[in-house]
């Protein structure tokens, strides 16, 4: 399959000279893309580097089967480009966002519009204008940015008739945040925390994906006891955000109890990684080229007897959620993505193994840790909020018992290994998986072996038109669950 694949291949975790990527003119590089996704690749990552007067696009793209990555690059070019998403949906965010950043003007796509909202002078037209629904008995019904309480600003554009939403728009990206921006030029002494700030309930997973990128630079590994630990710190991560989702969920259909346990059991998750580093998010632990904290012996006894204890503290909560048939009510048959849906416009983490996609870097592309260990891939065929739902209980059964097994056989050695400068005119990809789904880290080097682009893609990024696909059809009141059931990230999406 990708043996025959005109892009360089490359693993998980790995780096290729930036001159050894394949090259074409724009509209055969496009060409190219198209027919690496018509082979089955996914899009992991497309976007722009300035180069002289023009921008060259760069692509990276999975095959899942084979646990390969494969990356080309276009000649440098200004002006417009034949669209990718005329006929791969998947590339529909992506490319409004190199015409956003790049002024690079996709020729076919089909809703350009900026994906970040962009001030007067920026390099995109500020075209805020949203889909409208004509007709007598539509009504249009506008939430946010601004909401209630202390969550981050999005915009939410619902086209009803009636009760049921014929069309809802996302508008995100409120903040400008410049996540990418500021990376450019390093690494220096505030990217690890600034990795760390993308996404705060994924502190874990978006560290490690530039670890792994750092490591690949460099050309080395971290020990296999740092490997460890941070595989530890990512399924905790995982557990603590499943179980406050589950609660969450609960919640939206007024089911108090499992509510109210899952709540206090998700700090018990919490302080688990605070035992584990100082930090209850993971803040201080994962560096490049091992960790910053260990645990001892005493330590790991602490944690596997409080673990023990959460997890069947969760099991008990969670199953009085399954019992209740007023839950399954809510659940059932709302918010269904299908398969075909899925697939087509990328769909990555739960919200594609929800939809029976077996689709999990664990998995697909092990690095660190998981090439020694793997928790069992969890799907559910049915795209609902119920399948979502399920999907986060397996997953915290099967982190629970794979975290009480790595706990019980820890590794001996060393936590940190020193890690030289990258090297110069190098592009590295990591993709770890994280609990929304895949993470991305591209980094590429200038002559001088700093960043001369760092792109990431959060999960969120694939996700957030899943959730705009889940809401039609169904009635406005449904938002709430529907929303928590994919729970995606606001600053994630806004780099």
């Amino acid at each position: 399959m990708s043996s025959a694949t005109s892009f360089a291949l490359l693993a998980n975790a790995t780096s290729l000279p930036w001159a050894d990527l394949p090259e074409w003119p724009v509209a055969d590089f496009v060409r190219a893309t198209a027919a690496e996704l018509d082979r089955g690749a996914r899009l992991c990552a497309w976007f722009g580097v300035p180069e002289g007067a023009g921008t060259r696009l760069v692509a990276i793209v999975a095959f899942d089967s084979d646990n390969t990555l494969a990356a080309a690059r276009s000649t440098p070019f200004s002006g417009s480009y034949p669209a990718l998403t005329a006929t791969h949906s998947q590339a529909h965010l992506f490319e409004r966002e190199v015409w956003e950043q790049h002024a690079l003007t996709p020729i076919g796509h089909h809703w350009l519009k900026p994906v970040r909202r962009t001030d007067a002078d920026g390099t995109a037209p500020a075209n805020g204008e949203f889909f409208r629904v004509d007709g007598r008995e539509i009504h249009e019904v506008a939430v946010g940015p601004v909401h209630a309480g202390i969550i981050e600003p999005g915009h939410f554009r619902f086209q009803c008739a009636g009760e049921e939403v014929l069309h809802l728009e996302i508008a995100l990206g409120y903040q400008h945040r410049g996540a990418e921006t500021a990376l450019a030029g390093g690494p220096h002494r505030a990217t690890l925390s600034q990795i760390e700030t993308v996404a705060g309930d994924t502190t874990i997973g978006h560290a490690t994906a530039y670890a792994g990128v750092l490591e690949a630079l460099a050309g080395v590994e971290a020990p296999l006891r740092a490997q460890w630990l941070r595989a530890i710190a990512l399924e905790l991560e995982r557990l603590a955000n499943h179980t406050g989702d589950l609660g969450a969920l609960a919640n939206d259909v007024a089911f108090i109890p499992t509510s109210a346990a899952c709540g206090k059991i998700r700090g018990d998750f919490l302080n688990l990684t605070a035992l584990l580093c100082g930090n209850r998010f993971g803040r201080g632990l994962v560096r490049p080229g091992g960790c910053h904290h260990d645990l001892d012996a005493e330590r790991t006894a602490r944690l596997l007897e409080r673990l023990r204890t959460a997890v069947a503290d969760t099991e008990q909560a969670v199953g009085w959620l399954w019992d209740a048939a007023t839950v399954r009510g809510r659940f059932e048959n709302v918010g269904t993505v299908f398969p075909q849906q899925a697939t087509e416009l990328g769909l990555v983490g739960l919200a594609a193994r929800a939809c029976g996609l077996v689709r999990d870097v664990r998995y697909d592309h092990p690095a660190g840790w998981y090439r020694l260990a793997q928790a069992p891939v969890a799907v559910w065929p049915g795209g609902d909020v119920y399948a979502r739902a399920r999907v986060r209980w397996l997953e915290l059964q099967r982190s629970g018992q794979f975290l009480l097994e790595q706990l019980a056989t820890p590794p001996d050695g060393p936590i940190a290994e020193p890690v030289a400068a990258p090297a110069p005119d190098t592009l590295a990809v990591a993709l770890v998986e994280g609990w929304r789904g895949e993470i991305c880290h591209v980094a590429l080097t200038d002559s001088a072996g700093k960043f001369r682009r760092y792109k990431i893609t959060d999960p969120s990024f694939h996700n957030w038109t899943g959730l705009a696909l889940a809401l039609r059809g169904q009635a406005i009141s449904d938002f709430p669950i529907c929303n928590k059931s994919f729970n995606l990230s606001y600053c994630g999406f806004d780099l």
